[in-house]
């Protein structure tokens, strides 16, 4: 794989992606995957799945799991309904996303990825020693998957997250740098967050936002790639100081408006290949 290959984020049933053909007709060589719907998730549907991304030549670079029940309307609906922090959900949703990365093992990819949720800041609160363990389980049932596991970053500082990784001691635990999700979140300036992680940074989205008036209370704002706080020069600049040189995936989060959605991924696609010629 060359240097900073352009990706997108898709779907095939469930999720915020696009779909694989709109990656194909923009040129787009490179995807990860938001996990389909249980039903999906078959043999049957994934030997389909390979052989259209072998039509379509385009690779598979991670496979994204997501959940029933989650909402990202506000932070606290964050805190109370995503990943494998909510107590109410933990079990099932750690069973699924072991499912989610036996299929990700049927479409040969070793990397699988997720938002875990909102992690306690106070490593002495109980639900810290209880997300620890949790996630030491999937990572081993990754590990004899031969995958990696990647973190999605945005609900902890990067000094926090480093503090996790360091806590579960795997060696098969990674970050999906987000910048712009450091922002919405309010989370820290995702330039220096970048520096300070990159040593675990595997895999990386490539999205813009502004701060909200009031960070780590309100949201910030999701906008088209170029037109946020993040500064894509210097994310780019970034990237290449901490010696990555992955896919560069494009996620643009407005499937509900999928021309509009298509036009600005195409304009991401293009910036990027901008920049990533001057940088070259």
């Amino acid at each position: 794989m060359a240097k900073w290959p352009i990706g997108v984020f898709t779907s095939i049933d469930a999720g915020l992606g696009v779909k694989l053909e709109v990656a194909h007709e923009l040129g787009i060589p490179t995807i990860q995957l938001h996990a389909p719907a249980q039903e999906t998730r078959t043999a049957e549907n994934a030997a389909a799945f390979l052989a259209r991304l072998d039509e379509l030549d385009i690779e598979l670079t991670a496979v994204f799991g997501g959940f029933e029940g989650e909402s990202y309307a506000d932070i606290p609906t964050v805190v109370d309904t995503v990943g494998l922090v909510p107590p109410q959900t933990r079990v099932a949703r750690t069973q699924e996303m072991k499912e989610i990365a036996d299929f990700a093992r049927m479409l040969n990819c070793d990397v699988v990825a997720l938002h875990l949720g909102f992690i306690p800041h106070d490593t002495s609160d109980p639900l810290y020693g209880e997300i620890l363990d949790v996630t030491r389980d999937l990572l081993d049932h990754c590990k004899a998957n031969n995958q990696s596991l990647h973190l999605e970053t945005g609900q902890e500082t990067a000094d926090g997250l480093l503090q996790f990784i360091s806590d579960v001691g795997r060696d098969n635990l990674f970050v999906n740098f987000d910048p712009a999700n450091m922002i919405l979140y309010g989370t820290g300036e995702p330039i220096e967050a970048l520096k300070k992680v990159g040593a675990f940074v595997k895999s990386v989205h490539c999205k813009d936002g502004t701060w909200s008036d009031n960070p780590g209370v309100d949201w910030g704002a999701e906008v088209p790639l170029g037109h946020g706080d993040v500064g894509m020069e210097n994310y780019l600049k970034a990237l290449e100081e901490v010696g990555y040189d992955g896919p560069l995936t494009i996620e643009r989060e407005i499937p509900q408006e999928p021309e509009r959605q298509k036009a600005e991924i195409d304009h991401a696609s293009s910036l990027l290949s901008s920049i990533k010629a001057q940088l070259a």
